[in-house]
């Protein structure tokens, strides 16, 4: 199933995308941890099955981001081997972890806004996990993938100044308003299938910038997910940006970063498309 949220900033209405492309109004107050962890999906999947959700009109309205506050949004950095060489990075022995703040969610069509004083505001396409149970101390890569919920896409918008130039950790580069567009809908684990045979593309201005898959990750979603588990308790709505291939910005010497009215879409096969205008903050 594809589940998503419509309507203006702070007025989301959940919903689902039926067989037909119609949105249907899933009759639950909101999609988030509480939710996912009290059977939500199959109650959905029941009702749609049952033709008992009505019709919602979506006649210009927004798309939000498919998850309502998460808890936490969790990152793996350097985690394909192809942006850790334009990186000028080793491949990591056990994965790079940091953390983004969860304000930073907004929808997959919404304004991304350059940060004051920034220079090198940066682009990422990334496959986005988005936990369906407590998940603690997980033993297995078959536990790691039973507690996933779905998948989404993510732009893990980043200032690499920021990031690397300003002393501390790379949250203060990751965490600035609207910096992680996600959406446009949340696709259950069942119907994406294996999350390791998804191909992923980003553009910029029209000009393509990335173009990998994530059959390349380096650690890959079941073992993300179980070593995450090993250092800090999963809750139901959090999400999980695993990283992004090759084609960044900061990976190719004279390619300008962001602007004002730069325009980036991106796109993971089976999750759907996004599109940003860059406006300045």
């Amino acid at each position: 199933m594809k589940l998503l949220r419509v309507g203006a900033v702070g007025q989301e209405r959940p919903a689902v995308m039926d067989d037909a492309g119609d949105l249907r109004d899933i009759g639950e107050p909101e999609i988030d941890g509480a939710f996912l962890a009290s059977g939500g999906v199959a109650r959905v999947r029941e009702a749609l099955d049952r033709g008992a959700l009505p019709v919602i009109d979506a006649e210009g309205l927004r798309i939000g981001a498919p998850i309502a506050r998460p808890g936490k949004i969790v990152c793996i950095g350097l985690n394909y081997s192809d942006h850790a060489a334009e990186s000028g990075a080793d491949v990591p022995a056990e994965p790079v972890v940091f953390m983004k703040a969860s304000n930073t969610l907004v929808g997959p069509y919404d304004e991304v806004l350059v940060p004051r004083d920034s220079v090198k505001t940066d682009w990422e396409v990334e496959l986005a996990v988005v936990i369906g149970r407590r998940a603690r101390y997980l033993e297995s890569r078959q536990e790691a993938l039973d507690v996933v919920a779905g998948y989404a896409v993510a732009n893990d918008v980043s200032e690499r100044e920021f990031q690397l130039e300003r002393g501390g950790q790379w949250d203060k580069g990751k965490s600035c308003e609207t910096f992680n567009p996600m959406g446009p809908w949340l696709v259950t684990a069942d119907e994406v299938g294996d999350p390791q045979a998804l191909p992923m593309r980003l553009w910029v201005n029209g000009e393509l910038r990335q173009n990998g898959d994530t059959k390349n990750m380096i650690f890959d979603v079941a073992e993300v997910v179980r070593y995450l588990s090993r250092f800090m308790v999963l809750e139901p709505g959090d999400v999980i940006n695993t990283g992004t291939p090759a084609g960044v910005a900061m990976g190719m010497p004279g390619q300008p970063y962001l602007r004002a009215g730069d325009v980036v879409e991106l796109e993971i096969g089976g999750l759907g498309r996004q599109r940003q205008t860059m406006g300045q903050a």
